[in-house]
């Protein structure tokens, strides 16, 4: 038995040891938003915070995460209103296909709140775990750039 806070909801669960945290995000909660790439830690395409960390959801057993904090793309819009990254992925066009959009924001997410003025360097550096097949990332650091700014802006004036 597990107990799970994804996006501010309890949930508990009889899971099987071997089941990946992926599968249950997406096959028990249906939060499909987590996509599936790899398998093998390599795309980040199933990245997600666990406790305020960006993790491979693939790699991690959901017997790993009982008692932890989860949060998923479809935790980052609140109040209906998008998050700054994800307003920065549709404004500055970061995105193609999109398939590995979820995990470059969920990852982005971890990179600005440990840094919230990042060069673009350490954007470069921070995403290099989440690989994208259509860009050629320019894009997708603009995107970060522009959510770091929002919300340094937000920050400021106090919201």
């Amino acid at each position: 038995m597990v107990t799970l806070t994804v996006n501010g909801e309890t949930h508990t669960a009889e899971v099987e040891p071997r089941l990946l945290l992926v599968h249950f995000l997406r096959e028990h909660l249906n939060l499909t938003g987590t996509h599936i790439g790899c398998d093998t830690t390599h795309c980040g395409a199933c990245t997600v915070l666990m406790n305020g960390r960006a993790v491979k959801s693939c790699t991690v057993l959901t017997v790993q995460a009982d008692g932890a904090t989860i949060k998923t793309i479809e935790g980052m819009a609140e109040n209906g209103k998008m998050h700054p990254l994800q307003e920065g992925f549709h404004v500055e066009h970061g995105l193609q296909c999109g398939y590995c959009t979820p995990g470059m924001i969920m990852r982005a997410a971890e990179l600005l709140a440990k840094n919230p003025d990042p060069t673009e360097d350490e954007i470069r550096w921070g995403i290099s775990g989440n690989l994208c097949r259509c860009t050629g990332y320019v894009n997708i650091v603009k995107a970060i750039q522009y959510a770091a700014r929002k919300l340094r802006e937000q920050a400021a004036a106090g919201s």
